[in-house]
């Protein structure tokens, strides 16, 4: 189906692969992993045909269709969201304009026409509208929603719509770079099922270890400019991977020791007649050695104790009657709710139900029309949200402004931290004015554990952060003494660190004080996402 052999490929003055090598059966569920940079999305690129190996060979079968989800996307003109789904107005037209031109100049046998008329004939269907409107609600939408224009929604519930489309498409070949990113609970174990049973091949970029564990059978990591292939899901890879490197450690350990011993001879007895043939011996078994390169290390994850914060009231904070709407759009009604010291309370529900009003109602920075919020004793907010650029200092550098949050804190240890959320070298030294979004997202992160509140309220803290950082962060909250509120759509994140589950649905929060696998059983998601399947 897809094969790369000695794969090339420099950006740059870097080498992302040398002699890579790579392929993808029929059927195969396959997740691409290695850290940020590393070259997952170079390498779907290549897949694509949107560029070309320094060298090496890329084949992919002729009757292969490829579809593909990007992690961004956003809606054009007036279509609807059945019409992303269904492709009947861009993409249709796009194959058939595709297709007249390549049947007039004769190349009718071609890769890239048959795939294009292999799709043509999937969006052209009579059942793909059917098609369409179970994979639309398999993912979250309402039946009102499937004539609403695109642009009216959110990116993610265009992705969401556009990711229906593919799954309509029913490609051989699914390439999903972060396709969990935009989903909530109900939809991402509908598309876990979903994928886990899917005819075709599966190749996933995902930081998303339970998702991975859920639905793939083999990892590729990307290491040391190769592609290392284990068999397994993502848990079955960290394990091989560990046994891999101590395997190849011992081999380097004893041939430097071979080498060593030789060595030591030749010096000994170089000069000594009798024995100087077997010192040049010695030497040439030496010089004839395939040298074995010392592995370098699987990565761990960066273990931080958060400095413990300020000890607030038994109650971190309530809400009683609360009232909030935007314009006529009611979003909670006489909302009560205690919020526990101690607790690691995660909110869960449909995208649009409340969660981050709810948290930002938590965190008083938005005014709601009827209720009263108090705050414990001693409460010391920490609010995180994914635009808060504002709070930073354009003119620090990134170690600036860490230490100044943290003065006591020694610098080695604010860079080890940095480090740790991707921030490596001269990183640290960067103007925040000149950081990504991302960037500053993670150094917001950084700046609320080295000096943190004692109500920490996150959403969505792992957005932007590769998986080893994901499981810094898991470690270090984990130990954190104060009171933790969160939204994630991470299923490992969460089942490592709540303690409690805040359920918000339409407009009502229903607590259950058990972790994540509680909530399941209490509230038969699972079943619900795998009767959803069925029904699509």
């Amino acid at each position: 189906m897809l094969t790369i052999r000695e794969l090339k490929i420099t950006l740059g003055a870097r080498v992302l692969f040398e002699n890579a090598t790579f392929q993808v059966n029929a059927g195969d569920k396959v997740a691409l992993v290695g850290p940020n940079g590393a070259g997952k999305s170079t390498l779907f690129s290549l897949i694509l045909g949107q560029r070309e190996p320094d060298s090496g060979v890329v084949e992919r079968d002729a009757w292969t269709m490829v579809g593909y989800l990007p992690q961004e996307a956003e809606a054009h003109g007036e279509e609807t969201i059945m019409d992303v789904a269904t492709g009947r107005v861009d993409e249709v037209p796009q194959l058939e304009k595709r297709l007249h031109e390549l049947e007039k100049i004769g190349d009718v046998s071609s890769p890239e026409y048959l795939e294009a008329h292999a799709k043509h004939d999937s969006l052209n269907d009579p059942q793909v509208e059917t098609k369409a409107k179970k994979m639309l609600r398999g993912l979250g939408f309402k039946e009102t929603d499937f004539n609403r224009p695109a642009r009216e929604m959110s990116g993610g519930w265009v992705m969401r719509a556009r990711l229906a489309r593919l799954l309509v498409m029913e490609p051989d070949l699914l390439l999903l770079d972060e396709p969990t990113n935009h989903l909530d609970l109900l939809a991402l174990l509908w598309l876990q099922n979903y994928l886990k049973n899917y005819s075709g091949a599966l190749l996933l970029i995902s930081h998303d270890r339970e998702f991975m564990d859920e639905v793939v059978q083999q990892v590729h990591e990307i290491s040391e400019r190769k592609l290392i292939a284990y068999t397994g899901n993502y848990t079955d890879y960290l394990r091989q991977r560990e046994e891999r490197y101590e395997q190849q450690l011992a081999a380097y350990n004893n041939q430097q020791k071979e080498i060593t011993a030789l060595q030591q001879f030749v010096e000994r007895f170089r000069s000594v007649a009798s024995k100087a043939s077997q010192a040049m011996s010695k030497l040439k078994a030496i010089e004839r050695m395939e040298l074995i390169e010392k592995p370098q290390a699987p990565r761990k994850p960066f273990r931080f104790q958060i400095p413990p914060p300020p000890r607030g009231g038994q109650r971190a904070a309530s809400l009683r009657g609360i009232h909030m709407a935007y314009g006529n759009n009611v979003v909670y009604r006489g909302l009560d709710l205690t919020i526990e010291r101690g607790e690691r309370t995660v909110l869960v529900g449909p995208n649009g139900a409340g969660k981050s009003t709810l948290l930002k109602i938590l965190a008083g920075v938005v005014e709601f029309q009827q209720g009263e919020r108090d705050l414990g004793h001693n409460a010391k907010i920490g609010y995180f949200s994914q635009h808060r650029a504002a709070t930073l200092d354009p003119n620090r550098t990134v170690l600036d402004e860490v230490i100044a949050s943290a003065p006591a804190m020694p610098e080695n240890e604010a860079r080890g931290v940095l480090g740790s959320f991707m921030f490596r070298k001269d990183d640290i030294f960067k103007l925040t004015q000149v950081l990504s979004g991302g960037e500053k997202s993670r150094l917001n992160l950084v700046k609320f554990l080295v000096d943190p509140p004692n109500l920490l309220l996150m959403d969505e803290p792992t957005t932007h952060l590769d998986i080893h950082t994901v499981e810094s962060l898991t470690l270090a909250l984990e130990r954190y003494e104060g009171t933790l509120v969160f939204i994630s759509h991470d299923v490992h994140f969460i089942k490592h660190l709540a303690t409690k589950v805040l359920h918000v649905n339409a407009g009502a929060v229903t607590a259950y004080s058990g972790g994540y696998e509680y909530f399941l059983e209490k509230t038969n998601a699972l079943d619900d996402a795998r009767a959803a399947l069925t029904a699509a």
